[in-house]
């Protein structure tokens, strides 16, 4: 009597290149990492020299915003009409 093979048993073992999952669960996380490793590389080739406290405007390093001044409420205002306009 021959012997119960399964489908499965016939095909032939692939190795873990030529399985196109495989290279779809890699695909994404590899290319994040290179992503970054390229972000960084342009981001320490192209970064802005530091400028020295005595080269910023003293202007720039006092500027100092005033709040806008509140109007004053008019004390006696009658019943029943605060907040109406003229």
């Amino acid at each position: 009597m021959t012997p119960n093979l399964n489908h499965q048993d016939l095909r032939p073992t692939l190795p873990w290149w030529r399985v196109p999952t495989a290279w779809l669960v890699m695909g994404g996380p590899a290319t994040v990492v290179v992503a970054g490793i390229v972000t960084a590389v342009i981001a320490v080739r192209g970064a802005d020299p530091e400028v020295a406290a005595s080269r910023i405007p003293r202007a720039v390093t006092t500027l100092q915003v005033e709040a806008p001044q509140a109007k004053p409420v008019a004390e006696s205002t009658p019943a029943g009409t605060a907040g109406a306009r003229p």
